[in-house]
């Protein structure tokens, strides 16, 4: 990739996880250190360039569902990524174009290049420069860009491995931060997530490399921790789910089935009807 004056200055001495995802992607923003790094990490765990497409076509999935069947106008898209092709505001405007979409990053290299493809889509696409890790001060910016008196859908893709560890505590950190974020969902709203299981061994020996390599390190979780960032929200059929069998487009088409990223979505119950402020 080549360097532009108009992005922040980046040490590209140092693989980082948003170039590396690109690659697996098949994309262009990354540069030789990200692609050693995941080629590395191939040579582990192959399957990591079809898990990479499997979870992005998730997502495309996931945000139709939101916004054409849900009827979803706001969505709060943490942990972005570098833009890519079908991102949350393309699929989310072919449906309505007024919708808003606040992305969220705190790597500013992702951060200048998703302004950079914004075009158009001005006035209803905005960004925040934002750590999850403190979702308190991330929520009081989106509140000043998002409606939360109206249905919002957070979206928490593939970011979570960033986040905590699961063998301390069993989670805690990523669990209590996902329950500030299910706090201040508004009744109707939804969450959004995938994230990345234990259960394949060479994909485990291949993150033990990666996480040696400096990038920022990624921690995978157990089913049944993925399966608690939903608790007390409806889940959507069918549930939590590795990513291929979330609603596929074409079900005559079998899957990849040894990929291990789980995802699924939740809707938050509306407010009991029948209860009468008085």
């Amino acid at each position: 990739m080549d360097a532009d004056s108009s992005y922040p200055k980046i040490d590209t001495t140092v693989p980082a996880s948003a170039r590396i995802w690109n690659y697996w992607l098949g994309g262009k923003d990354y540069y030789p250190v990200d692609k050693a790094a995941g080629d590395q990490f191939a040579q582990f765990f192959p399957g990591i360039f079809d898990m990479a497409r499997a979870s992005r076509y998730f997502i495309a999935r996931a945000v139709r569902y939101l916004a054409a069947e849900a009827g979803v106008r706001q969505f709060l898209d943490i942990g972005t990524g570098l833009p890519s092709h079908a991102s949350t505001s393309e699929i989310v405007h072919a449906v309505a174009a007024d919708a808003r979409i606040v992305y969220v990053d705190s790597d500013q290299f992702v951060l200048a290049r998703a302004q950079a493809r914004a075009g158009g889509a001005t006035g209803v696409v905005d960004y925040i420069d934002a750590d999850l890790n403190q979702p308190e001060a991330l929520l009081r910016v989106a509140r000043e860009r998002l409606d939360f008196g109206r249905p919002v859908a957070i979206m928490l893709m593939g970011v979570l491995g960033h986040i905590g560890n699961a063998e301390e505590e069993d989670d805690r950190v990523a669990q209590s931060i996902v329950g500030t974020l299910k706090s201040a969902l508004p009744h109707g709203g939804y969450l959004a997530i995938y994230d990345t299981s234990d259960v394949s061994t060479g994909q485990n020996d291949a993150l033990r490399k990666y996480n040696e390599s400096g990038a920022d390190p990624y921690r995978v979780r157990r089913p049944d921790q993925i399966a608690r960032f939903f608790d007390g929200l409806e889940l959507v059929e069918p549930g939590v789910v590795p990513v291929q069998q979330w609603r596929p487009d074409d079900t005559s088409i079998d899957p990849p089935k040894d990929l291990v990223n789980l995802g699924g979505v939740g809707r938050k119950a509306l407010s009991d009807p029948c209860r009468a402020d008085r």
